[in-house]
């Protein structure tokens, strides 16, 4: 790793400590930064510890989990606009929850995860037998997974007109929301984020093969159904775990991974690495927006996170659109 790479990676994970902290002094009660620094060190203050603390660090592993699975999933198709949003794995998650919540409004919150994940699991399964079955290319996969996420988005709409009364758990759920969580909801989703990441680093080098297309991929001896498959379940692991918790954070699995290209350039070890940082900080920064906006009304960061993620997708569109045509 060269000199400019390791400044690159300093100066992010600064400016993620700064807004983390600067995060945690927000609220309906201003703590300042030094004493958010002293009451870390100390674990004095009931505010951090119980609320803001958990909230942040929940924040960091889901920015950072929804961020690599984007990584992964545009490695995977071929796509520079995809994420998990895109292809299906979000609204699929989104679906079983809204359903759990609808039917089961009684049901235990411990259920909510586990249903959530299933819905992730069942998009990527179908993903995934498309992918072995017709050996369909990137730009097929993120299709499909477009027209798959807008059944399940039609399905939660209807869902949600026919229970009114019960609709409203489900909205701030589906918008995406880090309110209210503690340090056990933090124990359900770390044990996904330190098994996979070993993993994805593991298979970074294959990501980069997989890159030079599928040919060549395979003249070099890559098992490329095998791959993408485990690549594409690694991807819905960690997307399936933090939707579970937060619900749907749309367009941050997209241009975290962007933001990171543009930084350390087009190797995977480095895109993965720099995306998690760069979806961390994202989230950080949201969610003290979030709740500085208008305290103390706690307002869906799935909000703010859409607010900065919509003009940046328009901005892809609009630069790719301007590729193709110089290539004509």
């Amino acid at each position: 790793m060269n000199i400019r790479l390791i400044l690159k990676y300093t100066i992010v994970t600064i400016l993620l400590i700064i807004f983390a902290i600067g995060s945690l002094s927000i609220g309906s009660v201003f703590i300042h930064p030094a004493e958010v620094v002293k009451s870390l060190l100390s674990q004095d203050n009931f505010i951090l510890n119980e609320y803001r603390v958990p909230r942040m660090c929940l924040a960091l592993i889901v920015g950072s989990s929804l961020a690599i699975s984007g990584a992964l999933i545009q490695g995977v198709v071929r796509n520079s606009l995809a994420s998990p949003d895109v292809i299906g794995i979000t609204k699929g998650a989104s679906l079983s929850a809204v359903t759990v919540i609808m039917l089961f409004p009684t049901a235990p919150l411990y259920i909510l995860p586990f249903s959530s994940f299933f819905g992730a699991f069942c998009i990527s399964l179908i993903l995934t037998l498309l992918i072995s079955k017709f050996n369909m290319k990137g730009s097929k996969i993120a299709l499909i997974g477009l027209a798959i996420g807008a059944i399940c988005t039609a399905i939660v709409q209807y869902m949600l007109i026919r229970n009114p009364l019960d609709a409203n758990t489900a909205l701030v759920w589906l918008t995406g929301s880090l309110y209210g969580h503690n340090m056990s909801n933090i124990t359900v989703i770390l044990p996904w984020f330190i098994i996979t990441l070993p993993l994805i680093f593991y298979y970074c080098h294959q990501l980069d093969i997989l890159i030079l297309g599928d040919d060549v991929a395979l003249g070099l001896g890559t098992k490329i159904k095998k791959i993408k498959m485990i690549l594409l379940f690694l991807a819905v692991a960690l997307a399936g775990a933090s939707i579970s918790l937060v619900g749907g954070l749309s367009f941050l699995g997209l241009i975290a991974p962007h933001i990171a290209r543009r930084i350390v350039g087009h190797k995977h070890i480095h895109i993965i690495i720099m995306s998690g940082l760069i979806g961390a900080l994202i989230l950080s920064i949201s969610d003290g927006l979030a709740r500085g906006i208008h305290p103390p009304i706690d307002i869906p960061v799935g909000v703010i996170v859409a607010i900065v993620g919509v003009p940046y997708f328009l901005f892809l569109i609009r630069k790719i659109e301007f590729k193709n045509k110089l290539q004509k």
